[in-house]
């Protein structure tokens, strides 16, 4: 197998499609670095496991001596990217784009080599443009090529609104491409349209279009959905060893191999038949991995220690949180169970918490309680809450 060929299967493993990949082998024989570009839109403060998929691919081809130019996109952040949106999206300040700016290099750091990495900012070329070469730029792309978009044709059809400064964000976009003279380009697969804009784009500015490689969609927490701080299904970057191990370990099997290509290195055929042989195993290896992959090694053997105390022996951590319950709340030495889970903080509401109890996932000193009424409190019991082993330590 030749060096470019060898290259060609690293960068192409796990992902959901690349245009084209002819012309990405031709590109990585050349022997020259190229130019690899990753747009990101600092519109949260926080980024989450789903967003290091493409991260690593970037990372990917640092390690093979390629250019990754990240474009932190502080002008198009402005806008919003409608991609996957059902209505505009609300307006985001300066001031909270530069700050998310700031914390999306610490966390991206956690992957990529940030040393390495040119960063730009696409205010430098969008901001400056005049009426003039936003016509310009406007002019090459045409409406019926914008309608294209599934998300538009969706929200039209549904008689749902879409601004004009939507229309124009692929186009900014993919004049980022343009402007720093990207070869390659990755994206979620969500990003197809953006993706292929800035290869459009290239070719009426006379230059050689962009390949774009697209990597899936990391599936969350509850196995149905993208992963998505909104949906609460996620894994930060900057969870906790002990947050991160545990959260890993309640996905389902089904997601395990995914999670392997996708978040890992461990070598396809290896993680393939650990999965198969030894489900279980399979869970606990790929949360070590992961656990070690933000925190070291150290940090995610702990995790798995205390996983196996806490969750398999079920022994009760040393470091249980105290809690003291308010006298007002108790009448004749005792409390309304539900009440007291939110009072503790296991549960929103009394009903969140009477759902908790009824389904099992309450236990006080370890034995699993069902009922929700009145309970007698003392203090020294310990409870322990969820999937999540949560606990607290009673004081009346």
């Amino acid at each position: 197998m030749s060096a470019g060929q060898g290259q060609l299967e690293a960068v192409a493993r796990g992902a959901a499609e690349i245009v084209s990949r002819e012309e990405l082998a031709q590109r990585l024989a050349l022997g020259r670095p190229l130019r690899i570009k990753l747009g990101v839109d600092p519109t949260s403060p926080d980024i989450h496991l789903g967003h290091t998929v493409v991260l690593q691919k970037l990372r990917q081809f640092q390690e093979t001596g390629h250019q990754a130019v990240l474009i932190i996109g502080d002008f198009t952040a402005l806008i919003g990217d409608p991609s996957g949106r059902n209505a505009t999206r609300p307006p985001v300040s300066e001031e909270d784009v530069d700050r998310n700016a700031k914390t999306y290099l610490e966390q991206i750091g956690k992957v990529v080599d940030v040393g390495r990495l040119e960063i730009r900012r696409n205010s430098e070329w969008l901001a400056p443009l005049g009426m003039k070469r936003v016509l310009e730029l406007a002019g090459k792309v045409t409406v019926a090529r914008i309608l294209e978009r599934d998300d538009f044709q969706k929200r039209l059809k549904a008689n749902q609104p879409i601004s004009f400064h939507e229309l124009l964000y692929p186009i900014m976009q993919g004049y980022d491409s343009v402007v720093v003279k990207a070869d390659v380009e990755l994206g979620g697969i969500d990003q197809t349209f953006n993706l292929m804009m800035g290869r459009n784009l290239q070719r009426e500015y006379g230059q050689p279009p962009q390949v774009c490689l697209m990597t899936p969609i990391l599936t969350g927490l509850d196995g149905v959905n993208k992963m998505s701080k909104s949906l609460g299904n996620h894994i930060g970057v900057h969870d906790q060893p002990d947050t991160m191990f545990g959260r890993a370990m309640s996905i389902q099997d089904a997601m395990m191999a995914d999670w392997f290509t996708l978040l890992t290195s461990v070598p396809l055929a290896e993680s393939a038949a650990l999965v198969t042989s030894s489900p279980r195993d399979a869970k606990l290896r790929l949360a070590e991995t992961l656990t070690a992959r933000f925190h070291g090694a150290e940090a995610a053997r702990a995790a798995r220690e205390r996983w196996d105390r806490v969750v398999v022996n079920r022994e009760t951590p040393a470091d249980v949180r105290e809690f003291a319950v308010p006298a007002s709340e108790i009448q004749d030495g005792k409390i309304g169970l539900a009440r007291l889970l939110v009072l503790v903080g296991f549960a929103t509401s009394n009903s969140d918490g009477r759902r908790l109890i009824e389904q099992g996932g309450l236990t006080v000193d370890g034995e699993k309680v069902t009922e929700a009424g009145p309970f007698a409190v003392t203090s020294g019991q310990v409870l322990r809450a969820g999937k999540k082993n949560r606990f607290v330590r009673l004081r009346v």
